[in-house]
C-alpha cells in the first residue's frame, strides 16, 4: 500500500503514514484483538442471559482462512504488534491451535495471547503453547465456589484452576487474571483475589464493570469504581502506584506490600484512557471495530469474500480507523451503549 491518506482533524489535516492504523488525533493502533466466536460455556451475569444468545449464523463467521489472512494483513501490512484472540470463548473455537500455528509462521515476532475463562484450558495449554501462544488472561471474578455458580450460572470453578495451572506449568506467562467486581456479589473478595495471586505469581486486574451487557441493564450507581476496590486491597495490603509508564495499557499498576507483585485497575469508565488506547478490534464476522464501544462497523469479510486483495483490505481498514471518536463517551448524557453485547464484540 503506497498511497498516504489525509484525515481531516479541524482546521488542519493529520497525514496517515501508509501501513500504519492512525486515526485524526494521532493514535497508532499495534494492538488487535480478534473475536474467534460469540459463543461461550458460561452464562456470567453481567454478560449475557441464562439463556445464551442468537449466536452468528456459521456461514457468517470468518473461516480459520480468512482469520488468519486478515490478522496477516494486519501484522504484514499495518504494523500490528499484538495480537489477542477474544470470544465469547476462543477456546471453543475447534480450530483456535492451526490458527494460533499459523499466525505463528506469519510472524515469528508478533505478540500472541488468548482472552479465556479458562474451561478447556488444562486440555490445550501445553498444545497451544508448543505452536507459539506467548501468554493467556483468564477471566475469573471469584474464588469461592457458590459466587462463581451464582455469577457464571455453571458450578465449574474447580475447571477453571486446573485450567490456569495447566497454562503455568506450560509456560504461558505472565499469567493475568480480570476480574470484574460487582456490588452485593464479590466486591468484598478484592482482597482474597490480591493475596492468591501474590501467592501463585499471577497477575490480578481488577476491572470496573462496563454498559456492554446484552441486557442493557448496567447502572453507574451499582457499578464498583476504582476507588472503591483500591479502599477494599488498601485494607489488607499496601499499595502504591509503580514508577513504570503507563504507555498505552489499560491497567494502573500499583505494588503490593513493596513489590516486587503488582495489582493493576482498569478503570475504562471513571479513568478513561482514551487518549491512549492503541488496541484495534475484529470481530468473529469479519467487521472492524475502532473503539469497545463504537456504534458503527467496517465490513472486511465482504470485501474480502468479494475478491479484494490484501492491500486493498488494508486500505479499507486504513480508513476505517481514520474516524475514531476521541473518547467513548460513557459520561456523555447522550451516550448510546453498543447494540453488540461484549461477548459478540470480544474483549
Amino acid at each position: 500500500m503506497n498511497q498516504t491518506l489525509s484525515i481531516a482533524t479541524g482546521p488542519a489535516t493529520l497525514p496517515a503514514p501508509a501501513g500504519r492504523l492512525v486515526d485524526r488525533f494521532g493514535r497508532v493502533a499495534t494492538d488487535l484483538r480478534v473475536s474467534l466466536t460469540d459463543r461461550c460455556n458460561l452464562r456470567c451475569t453481567y454478560c449475557m442471559p441464562a439463556e445464551g444468545l442468537d449466536w452468528l449464523p456459521s456461514e457468517e463467521v470468518l473461516t480459520d482462512d480468512e482469520v488468519v489472512r486478515l490478522v496477516g494483513v494486519a501484522t504484514g501490512l499495518l504494523d500490528v504488534r499484538e495480537v489477542r484472540f477474544t470470544g465469547g470463548e476462543p477456546l471453543v473455537r475447534r480450530g483456535l491451535v492451526d490458527i494460533v500455528r499459523r499466525v505463528r509462521r506469519l510472524d515469528a515476532d508478533v505478540d500472541l495471547s488468548i482472552t479465556t475463562n479458562a474451561l478447556g484450558l488444562a486440555r490445550t495449554a501445553a498444545a497451544l503453547a508448543e505452536v507459539g501462544l506467548d501468554r493467556v488472561n483468564v477471566s475469573l471474578d471469584t474464588l469461592r465456589p457458590e459466587t462463581f455458580a451464582e455469577i457464571t450460572r455453571r458450578d465449574r470453578l474447580p475447571d477453571v484452576l486446573a485450567g490456569i495451572e495447566a497454562a503455568a506449568a506450560a509456560g504461558l506467562g505472565p499469567i493475568k487474571i480480570n476480574a470484574v467486581l460487582m456490588r452485593g456479589v464479590n466486591d468484598d473478595q478484592a482482597p482474597e483475589l490480591l493475596a492468591w495471586a501474590v501467592e501463585h505469581g499471577y497477575q490480578l486486574r481488577i476491572i470496573e464493570q462496563m454498559p456492554l451487557d446484552a441486557q442493557h441493564g448496567w447502572s453507574r450507581e451499582r457499578m464498583v469504581t476504582a476507588e472503591e476496590t483500591l479502599d477494599r486491597l488498601g485494607s489488607r495490603f499496601a499499595l502504591a502506584p509503580t514508577a513504570e509508564p503507563r504507555g498505552s495499557a489499560p491497567a494502573e499498576l500499583f505494588t503490593v506490600d513493596g513489590g516486587p507483585a503488582t495489582v493493576g485497575i482498569i478503570a475504562s469508565v471513571t479513568r478513561p484512557f482514551c487518549g491512549d488506547c492503541d488496541r484495534v478490534r475484529l470481530t468473529a464476522d469479519g467487521q472492524v471495530r475502532d473503539c469497545l464501544f463504537a456504534r458503527r462497523e467496517s465490513d472486511l469479510r465482504a470485501a474480502m469474500r468479494s475478491g479484494e486483495s490484501d492491500a486493498e483490505l488494508a486500505d479499507r481498514w486504513v480508513r476505517a480507523m481514520a474516524g475514531k471518536r476521541a473518547g467513548h463517551g460513557i459520561d456523555d448524557p447522550a451516550f448510546l451503549q453498543p447494540d453488540r453485547p461484549m461477548s459478540a464484540i470480544g474483549g
